[in-house]
């Protein structure tokens, strides 16, 4: 069974109305690093249907070079999820790369997701398990269950807040989506923020913060962005092209973290190694290193190089 592919760069996550041609003709020469093409919220429910055999024809016939391909289905309460994977998944398999499935409150959502896409990767013929999942928390259940939901199947990816309905569901008072609801002196999606974290970074899985509606506020989107990558995410939808910039920016590392990432390991391996001297810790300029320095300038260097950063400075071998 092919494993999935965890590691994706995602900092900015593009929706895409899948009824909308000239969206998708659009999309494809933005600079987002995923686009996720929509049969859920963003289609109306008359023109899913269609939009459905639209997505296989854009997945099939345009370029998308250099994104992660991921169509978004409607959840399992309603009456088109079989059908959405199943013409999306047939048509255009081998040009997708993940589903993302909306509104999970429970593992078994995504072991049936998982079930049916391995049904039809054995009759199509395709790499069984190259799929991905992508699970959207929407509500106070899934996000009890986050944990259980980011271990239900080796094809997750990622898991995504989904801030609008997630509001409703639990009765926030506010209609301003990402925005904090007023009366409340702190952040209110904190704790929820947090979880959703914790349960990614448990399973080795992504963490993706969800939309910010007010799609002509950039300086909006980019402080509930900056709250987000601060927390440890790693990419945030955008819903119009002038947020993907912003988005971009925001969750990768600035020039200055990812050199001093780089010269961290080249460090490190050079004062643990022989010639070294076999230190477990050692001095770079004023700063001392050590292995647990080794793991936080791995996470910076990582999402320095998913981004296609170089670096500008080098590190020398001390004389002597």
């Amino acid at each position: 069974m092919t494993t999935v592919d965890r590691l994706r760069p995602r900092r900015s996550c593009l929706a895409v109305p899948g009824s909308n041609p000239r969206f998708l003709e659009k999309a494809q020469g933005l600079p987002a690093d995923q686009v996720f093409l929509d049969l859920e919220d963003a289609c109306a429910p008359l023109a899913k249907p269609e939009a459905r055999h639209t997505i296989v024809k854009f997945l099939n016939e345009g370029d998308w070079t250099g994104k992660t391909r991921v169509v978004r289905v409607n959840d399992w309460t309603t009456e088109w999820t079989y059908r959405d994977v199943v013409t999306v998944v047939e048509g255009a398999g081998q040009n997708l790369d993940c589903i993302m499935l909306p509104k999970v409150q429970d593992a078994r959502q995504i072991v049936a997701l998982d079930l049916l896409l391995t049904q039809i990767e054995k009759t199509m013929g395709f790499e069984v398990g190259r799929i991905g999942i992508e699970a959207q928390i929407e509500n106070a259940q899934g996000l009890n269950n986050v944990n259980e939901i980011a271990q239900a199947s080796p094809r997750v990816e990622t898991i995504i807040f989904g801030p609008a309905d997630f509001m409703a569901s639990i009765n926030m008072k506010t209609l301003v989506v990402g925005e904090q609801p007023p009366g409340y002196p702190a952040d209110a999606y904190h704790y929820i923020l947090m979880k959703i974290l914790m349960a990614a970074r448990a399973n080795d899985l992504q963490a993706i913060d969800g939309p910010y509606l007010q799609i002509r506020n950039v300086e909006g989107y980019r402080e509930v962005a900056q709250r987000a990558a601060a927390l440890g995410f790693d990419g945030k939808w955008v819903l119009h092209p002038g947020q993907v910039e912003a988005s971009n920016e925001i969750f990768s590392p600035s020039q200055e973290d990812y050199d001093h990432a780089e010269m961290i390991l080249d460090a490190y391996d050079y004062y643990t190694s022989e010639a070294g001297g076999k230190k477990g810790s050692a001095m770079l300029g004023d700063e001392m290193i050590d292995e647990a320095s080794r793991k936080m300038a791995l996470v910076i260097s990582g999402k320095g190089r998913a981004a296609g950063m170089r670096r500008t400075s080098e590190f020398e071998i001390p004389e002597g």
